[in-house]
């Protein structure tokens, strides 16, 4: 079988660098590059992607053996279709390793049509380090190594206005551009870099706020040999990723002229404001998510598609997020209810198996952030408790006993909250449990005590769970709430 490269696959189209990317990761090919590779595609956008692997090491020799080329599988399930889709991705344009090419990193700043850059070093990426200086080759941060890389731009080009990049993060924290803006800005002052690139960096570049949202399984190792078998040349880069693609960047008019997604049939919203699509993804995905964990684990599930497959569970999941979130949330009803009909299509996808106990880590803190806001909504709203968030409640506090039929529960969060909980639990008593880990505030951020009925209706909920299991259980209590 033949390898992998521009020249066996008759690819030589010569794309100018446009895009500086910091991230050579799974993510970012699946995402990024293959939005990239489609604008190239459906439009005149005609830009190649230079990638610069953001730690010491990673994947840039392998990807730089293939002339950046690679293959990426999408499956999943659209409107209740099963969706195969096979793309060989050619946007990548060169690799860099920085910490053995530094000076090759450096000469992309002087490339006339560089317009782009974009990053996903993880959530850990956007940081600042006291210890980088300029004159390190390189330094270690990426916001470093970006500051570094915009002042040898700022002097190749004699400060040029026309010269300043477009800086869209695509990290996974939110108003990650803002932060990563305040990082440079601390690095030109404690490097005492000079007023006038200082200016250049805020008035002449542009950064944008984004939320990127995309479940990208990554290489398929246990089943490599199926998707070689796919192929007439050896991919040493096969990425997979699920059908479902958005990607939100805050930005204007002007944006939307550089980046042409309306030609394409790609999910990107260039808007004001991203935080309304920001609040939508957390609860109803992320909500969904952790308001399953608990329930479907004592159900008897292991993971996210039996959960939605199941007839009781799967209901139980749908109205929770159907008649109970979105009824808390200000976007408008339709767009919200075809938003999470894409959920539950993603969770029926039978490609990705998305185990409950691998989503199980810190679910007190994630209900906090993401369900507790909708049970609040939806009872200052109606005024009445939701029964479906109430009842889950009450499993992520079952949930923390440890144990369901002596067998061992995937609890899995700080020490400290696991033991609170246990010694909590030792009561046995259904009335005081409640109280007791409604009332803590380092839970909640609140007394959720004081809620009108909240501690009767979850003690209530929970002594169902113990004596009737989960189904039986929620049945009465819906009687009761």
């Amino acid at each position: 079988m033949q390898s992998l490269n521009r020249k066996n696959t008759n690819i030589n189209d010569k794309l100018p660098i446009k895009v500086l990317q910091f991230g050579e990761g799974n993510f970012l090919r699946a995402f990024v590059d293959y939005a990239i590779h489609t604008l190239n595609q459906k439009s005149d956008f005609n830009a190649g992607v230079a990638v610069v692997q953001p730690i010491d090491r990673g994947l840039i020799d392998l990807l730089n053996q293939q002339d950046g080329l690679y293959t990426l599988f999408i499956k999943g399930i659209q409107k209740g279709k099963e969706i195969q889709e096979k793309k060989l991705i050619s946007s990548i344009v060169k690799g860099i390793d920085p910490y053995a090419q530094f000076q090759e990193y450096l000469d992309v700043a002087k490339e006339e049509e560089l317009s782009f850059v974009i990053s996903n070093t993880t959530e850990a990426g956007i940081a600042y380090n006291a210890l980088d200086r300029p004159d390190m080759r390189p330094p270690s941060s990426f916001p470093a190594k970006l500051t570094v890389f915009l002042y040898e731009r700022y002097k190749h080009f004699n400060g040029d206005s026309e010269k300043g990049l477009t800086i869209i993060p695509c990290e996974l924290i939110n108003y990650n551009a803002d932060m990563l803006k305040d990082i440079i800005l601390k690095y030109i002052s404690d490097w005492k870099l000079e007023d006038d690139f200082k200016n250049w960096v805020l008035n002449d570049n542009s950064f944008h706020n984004t939320l990127v949202d995309r479940i990208v399984p990554g290489y398929p190792k246990d089943e490599i040999e199926a998707y070689n078998k796919q192929l007439d040349y050896k991919d040493n880069l096969i990425v997979t990723a699920e059908k479902f693609f958005l990607w939100v960047i805050e930005g204007d008019e002007a944006l939307k002229a550089k980046l042409p997604f309306d030609k394409t049939d790609l999910n990107v919203l260039i808007v004001d404001n991203m935080q309304p699509y920001r609040t939508r993804k957390v609860r109803i995905l992320n909500g969904a998510h952790t308001v399953m964990v608990p329930f479907s684990l004592l159900y008897g599930n292991t993971t996210v598609k039996e959960t939605i497959d199941n007839e009781f569970t799967g209901e139980f999941v749908k109205n929770t997020v159907f008649n109970e979130i979105i009824h808390t949330l200000e976007m408008d009803k339709k767009e919200l209810e075809e938003f999470a009909s894409e959920v539950f299509d993603r969770f029926r996808n039978p490609f990705i198996k998305h185990m409950l106990s691998s989503i199980a880590l810190n679910s007190i803190s994630k209900f906090k952030v993401r369900v507790l806001p909708s049970l609040l909504g939806y009872e200052k709203e109606k005024k009445k408790l939701p029964p479906h968030l109430t009842y889950a409640m009450a499993c992520l506090i079952r949930f923390y006993k440890g144990t369901w039929n002596s067998a061992p529960l995937p609890v899995n969060d700080d020490k400290e909250i696991e033991d609170q909980l246990k010694n909590i639990w030792a009561s046995g008593d259904y009335d005081q449990v409640a109280q007791a880990v409604l009332s803590e505030t380092k839970f909640w951020d609140q007394d959720l005590s004081k809620i009108n009925g909240l501690s009767k209706a979850v003690a209530s909920a929970l002594k169902e769970i113990d004596n009737n299991g989960v189904e039986k259980g929620f049945s009465n209590f819906k009687v009761q709430i």
